[in-house]
């Protein structure tokens, strides 16, 4: 027996406008529901449920460093086929 993987994310946003130029223009996920205060996207079959936070922490999180990178906890991504080298995505 095999079951649908549904995988699902929350990310904290400061900016909601900026959260769907982000995921919905730069990256082409497609939005889903939403309300004032959070909007779904399709994060290439993940469901990614962006949340405002307006606490003013967002600033304060937690990094690590990765690699000579300041990485912040928590943190996800996706992995995607590179095609004729041309893989990244700068924003």
């Amino acid at each position: 027996m095999t079951s649908a993987l549904r995988p699902f994310h929350l990310v904290p946003v400061h900016d909601l406008s900026a959260a769907r130029s982000f995921y919905g223009e730069l990256l082409g996920c497609d939005e889903g529901r939403s309300a004032s205060r959070w909007v779904d996207f399709n994060f290439f079959g993940h469901q990614l449920v962006c949340h405002l936070d307006d606490s003013g922490t967002l600033e304060q999180r937690l990094n690590n460093p990765v690699d000579g990178d300041s990485v912040p906890v928590p943190h996800f991504g996706v992995v995607q086929p590179c095609n004729n080298g041309n893989c990244c995505v700068t924003a």
